[in-house]
Parts: C-alpha cells; sequence; structure tokens
C-alpha cells in the first residue's frame, strides 16, 4: 500500500486544485456499524476535518469548502439536529484560535437566518477573528442547498432589473457568479465524496459544472491525511479539457 511519503513525493506542488469542496458522508453508518449511535460518528468526523484543513493549509489550497448541514438535513430527528447545532458552536470555539494561528478565513456558505442566537453567535465570532486573514479561505456550507442558492441569486437579480440597476442584456453566466455565496472564489477544480454514494445531493450545483469527482468508500470519520493526498494525486493524472478537446 502506498504511503503518506510515496504520496507526497508524486505531488505536484505547482499544480494543485485551488478549489476542494467535500460532502463529508458516513458519520452515522461508521458510528452504527460499531453498535454505537450516529452522534458518536459525527463526533469522531471533526478530527478528520482537523486533519483535511491542516493539509490544505500545509500545501496551500486556496479554497476548502466543507458540506456540513444541508437544507434537507432538518428532516432528520431533532435530537440529531440538536446534536450537529451543539457540536458545530464547540468546533467553532474550541478551533477558531488555531485557524486564526495558520491564518484561515472562515466564510458561511448558506442561510444562518433559521439557526438559533447561540449558533448564529458561535458563526459570527468565528468570522470577525478570521476576517483579516488571508491563507485558506475555508467556506462552511450551513443550511445550504445548491437550489436555493441559485434561486436566491435569480431573485436578487430580477429584482435589480426591475429597479433598473441591471438590463436584462446584462446577465450572463459571469453576473450570476457574482451573486452567488461563492462570489470572487475560484470554482471547483475537485470535489470528494466519502461513504461510497455517487451523488451531489445538492451541492454546489453552479460551481462544479466542470469539476472533477473523486469518490471514496471510506466513510467520514476514517477518511484522513492520506486519503486526501490519494484524491489530489488522482485529480493531477486526469485530463481536463472543459468541453473541448486534449491532442497528447
Amino acid at each position: 500500500m502506498v504511503t503518506e511519503e510515496e504520496l507526497l513525493t508524486q505531488l505536484n506542488r505547482s499544480c494543485l486544485p485551488r478549489h476542494v469542496a467535500i460532502i463529508m458522508d458516513g458519520n452515522g453508518r461508521w458510528a452504527m456499524a460499531r453498535g454505537l449511535a450516529r452522534t458518536f460518528g459525527h463526533q469522531a468526523g471533526m478530527e478528520s476535518l482537523r486533519e483535511v484543513v491542516r493539509l490544505c493549509v500545509e500545501l496551500g489550497i486556496q479554497v476548502l469548502t466543507v458540506y456540513a448541514f444541508s437544507t434537507e438535513n432538518w428532516r432528520r430527528p431533532l435530537s440529531e439536529i440538536n446534536f450537529l447545532m451543539g457540536l458545530l458552536i464547540k468546533y467553532l470555539y474550541k478551533e477558531v484560535d488555531e485557524l486564526c494561528a495558520r491564518n484561515v478565513k472562515i466564510k458561511i456558505l448558506g442561510n444562518i437566518e433559521s439557526f438559533t442566537p447561540e449558533v448564529q453567535a458561535a458563526i459570527d465570532m468565528a468570522i470577525e477573528r478570521s476576517q483579516n486573514n488571508n491563507g485558506l479561505n475555508f467556506n462552511l456550507a450551513l443550511n445550504y442547498g445548491g437550489r436555493f442558492e441559485i434561486i436566491n441569486a435569480t431573485k436578487v437579480i430580477a429584482q435589480k432589473v426591475a429597479e433598473g440597476k441591471i438590463a436584462v442584456e446584462e446577465i450572463n453566466e459571469a453576473l450570476l457568479s457574482r451573486h452567488l455565496y461563492t462570489a470572487g472564489q475560484p470554482e471547483p477544480d475537485l470535489l470528494i465524496r466519502t461513504a461510497g454514494d455517487c451523488r451531489i445531493s445538492n451541492f454546489l450545483l453552479w460551481q462544479i459544472a466542470y469539476t472533477e469527482f473523486w469518490f471514496t468508500e471510506i466513510k467520514w470519520p476514517d477518511f484522513r491525511r492520506i486519503h486526501f493526498l490519494q484524491a489530489l494525486v488522482d485529480f493531477q493524472n486526469r485530463k481536463r479539457r472543459f468541453g473541448g478537446l486534449c491532442f497528447n
């Protein structure tokens, strides 16, 4: 089996993905396979997230986006939702010092108005503490849905058209992109999904038009640096054509 050191030697640091997105899946299944409550899986997944963030900083990756809580996750049992919200608060207060020490800037993708004041306070604290950092842009997708994001952007643009601020002829891909949560950031080059499922689950629908996908059976709590490096090496071995042709 290839080692982390071998993967690092294979990695071309001059052509790393600028933006990596991750669907952190499999926490509940990981816990249940061990006879534990699903919440243990969410707790265990925090170490995986910590390792990935640190590695992104070490490698100089510009943007990391993780799918932390989707608009569909509200359908889960209230007890699990409450645990996830408590875990989010704990994570932000516990990790913010290290994140700032590593020059990480925290950004939220999604509508946080549905969260409790305690959750919103933790989010506001993390954003404020890290706002002047200029290293890794760490996007936490919270109460996020790709369809909602596109609809919301469309409504804002439509309102500007109605007010005469934008002409219909000015509407194009660049304009819509500037009204998304990820405005000003490069689109994902690589999307990683753990735990074996091969679907998008309403994540960054506009932004991943030409993103490379990397799926693994590894469940998120078991995902470590070596798996992230495997994804990067695999990404660098692909030929990206963006709808055109590639000749060797």
